[in-house]
């Protein structure tokens, strides 16, 4: 008797970029400590990145729990 196909993934190309965009946010402040947001988005060229995609990745790493603003406004890890 034959397998049936897998089902449908519900994860889109897009939701896939943003977990990727996510992780570079997150490796980049694990390999060099608490940065402002607009020197992260230095560090991980996201001036070279569709419009938006850095604030949608960085909205969505601080409402993961990936990344977490300190006193001094800088972002850090969780």
């Amino acid at each position: 008797m034959p397998m049936p196909p897998p089902k449908p993934s519900t994860e889109g190309i897009r939701d896939r970029q943003v977990a990727n965009e996510e992780q570079q946010l997150v490796r980049a402040v694990q390999a060099t400590g608490p940065q402002l947001p607009e020197d992260l988005a230095v560090l991980v060229g996201a001036p070279y990145w569709e419009q938006g995609r850095f604030d949608r990745a960085l909205a969505f790493a601080i409402a993961d729990g990936l990344l977490h603003r300190t006193s001094s406004g800088t972002l850090a890890t969780a």
